[in-house]
């Protein structure tokens, strides 16, 4: 256990005196305890070994900054409720933060995609899309939190605080404001309009695990559900089409997003019946999600000192203004994004 770092010696004798008793009734190996991955947030994840020689995961959550409880809850309705893959919760002291996880491995999507062939990246999206049918069709939506309007406007206003003033320095002047207002409402509307369903919130390929079945069939792992809401059908397959970190060419995204709506409405998912209308709500709905993430990124450089998301940040600009100057709607969001990057805008960047 000396390898990991801990920022408080307190929290460390905490993790040690919920962990020792663990090791005995799980024949667990303290010595093989390492560092497995972190993420944006306070939260980071820890593996250890077993005698056995299998592997588990340990959720350290300082509750300063985190509640556990929505994870334990969430992972039990979508492992018993709706037969998804997420991980086993196997002891866990909620007051502390710290949970006991069966592991999943280390083969996220983005990595399996990064490397896959074409074949394989289609086979291992449709499977993708096929679990988020399985999670809106048998999740039970009325017992998670509405991403309703005061919501939705909580996240855009990262997008104002942290990349608009903090990243560029930007004050906008009283046009601007309207502009940006008009553009929150549009937003807003999308969201309310459309069919609410369990909503995961980052459904994305570095929160997929490339799993195998008892048969050895493709199994797609969950992680990262913690935050799951009530909201709009088309977030999630926004978040899984127009990712932080890898991209696509608009026909393969269309392809993935037909194949879904076809089946959605085969199994009476209340998707719009218009295609046209549906990817246009998918759309909005990435567009918001995208001026979010813009925010949170400059956020983490410039208050959390982690400047490497940031280097992300041309990725976003370019899926906003490709939504944004698709839609007569949303030209007001356009000439405000055109104040930041202006080059991208006139030379209608896009990612591929």
């Amino acid at each position: 256990m000396n390898s990991i770092v801990w920022p408080q010696k307190n929290r460390e004798l905490h993790f040690q005196t919920w962990l020792q008793p663990l090791l005995t009734q799980h024949g667990l190996l303290a010595d093989t305890l390492q560092l497995a991955s972190a993420d944006a947030s306070t939260r980071r994840y820890l593996r250890i070994t077993g005698e056995s020689g299998s592997s588990f995961i340990v959720m350290d959550a300082p509750p300063e900054s985190n509640d556990v409880r929505p994870f334990i809850a969430i992972a039990k309705h979508m492992a018993l409720d709706c037969g998804l893959h997420v991980p086993e919760i196997i002891a866990a002291d909620e007051a502390l933060g710290f949970v006991l996880l069966s592991d999943l491995g280390d083969l996220t999507y983005l990595k399996a995609l990064q490397s896959a062939s074409p074949a394989e990246v289609d086979r291992l999206m449709r499977a993708a899309t096929q679990t988020l049918l399985q999670w809106q069709l048998k999740g039970d939506a009325a017992r998670l939190p509405a991403f309703d309007e005061s919501f939705v406007r909580r996240e855009l206003q990262i997008f104002v605080d942290w990349c608009v003033q903090r990243e560029y320095g930007r004050q906008w002047s009283e046009t601007q404001l309207k502009w940006w207002e008009h553009s929150c409402k549009v937003l807003v509307a999308n969201m309310a309009e459309q069919a609410q369903v369990p909503m995961h919130r980052d459904f994305m390929p570095r929160n997929l695990m490339v799993c195998s079945a008892a048969d050895g069939a493709l199994q797609v792992g969950v992680l990262d559900f913690q935050d799951a809401v009530r909201g709009p059908v088309g977030y999630d397959l926004a978040s899984l089409l127009r990712d932080a970190f890898i991209s696509w060419d608009e026909e393969q995204e269309l392809d993935w997003a037909i194949r879904y709506w076809e089946q959605a409405r085969r199994a009476g998912l209340p998707v719009d019946p218009d295609f046209g209308e549906f990817w246009r709500q998918v759309e909005w709905s990435g567009l918001q999600r995208h001026l979010k993430i813009l925010g949170l990124f400059c956020r983490l450089k410039h208050r959390d000192g982690k400047p490497a998301y940031a280097e992300d940040l041309p990725r976003f600009f370019a899926y906003a203004i490709k939504v944004s100057t698709r839609y007569v709607q949303l030209s007001p969001l356009t000439h405000l994004l055109q104040d930041l990057q202006g080059s991208m805008v006139e030379t209608s960047f896009t990612l591929r």
